[in-house]
């Protein structure tokens, strides 16, 4: 391997607790990415993920996933790492963009996606993903563009840094890559200013 060549891509997400608006609820966290220890400025915001704790021995089980690393693969499926929609007119038109968590236990397809219509995904889209967004109140909905921009910027980062994982429309697992969750916070964001 290239010893100039970045060895390690790390998504990390500090979760800092949990947003409610009626029924809905969700966990509400910041992101940044470095590579090699280097932080990316222009790759930083917010993750809404399901309500905690995590839990990752139940299939379905429609929480978050537990705090850890895991490594990333590229995916293809109703969310697609390769080939999703260009659209900037139709939200939510699929495919969408997305990639995939690894080593999740029972759950599967656990991915980094865009929220979507209708109205309660545009809170949070998530049996399990991860949503990524813009600064948020509680009350507030996540902007579909945005949280694609978002997507579609961590994808562009992941294929800069590992491209031949994007050579073949079929699940590649991307060396070097991962995600690491912090915290397994259940206490409620209420006051404002508390992002």
């Amino acid at each position: 391997m290239n010893a100039n060549r970045p060895q390690n891509w790390e998504l990390r997400i500090e979760r800092l607790g949990m947003h409610r608006n009626g029924a809905l609820a969700r966990t509400y966290g910041r992101y940044g990415v470095t590579i090699d220890g280097v932080a990316q400025s222009s790759l930083t915001g917010f993750m809404v993920e399901a309500g905690g704790p995590g839990d990752n021995s139940v299939a379905d089980n429609g929480r978050r996933i537990e705090a850890g690393r895991y490594p990333l693969t590229t995916h293809f499926g109703r969310f697609v790492t390769i080939g999703y929609s260009p659209s900037d007119a139709l939200a939510g038109e699929t495919p969408m963009p997305a990639i995939r968590l690894l080593d999740t236990d029972q759950r599967t397809g656990i991915l980094i996606h865009p929220v979507h219509p209708p109205e309660e995904k545009l809170y949070v889209a998530s049996i399990g993903c991860l949503n990524p967004a813009g600064a948020l109140e509680e009350h507030q909905s996540i902007d579909f563009w945005d949280s694609r921009r978002r997507v579609i910027e961590l994808i562009a980062s992941i294929q800069a840094f590992r491209p031949e994982a994007f050579v073949e429309r079929q699940p590649t697992p991307i060396v070097g890559a991962s995600v690491v969750i912090v915290g397994e916070p259940v206490h409620r964001l209420r006051a404002e200013g508390q992002i």
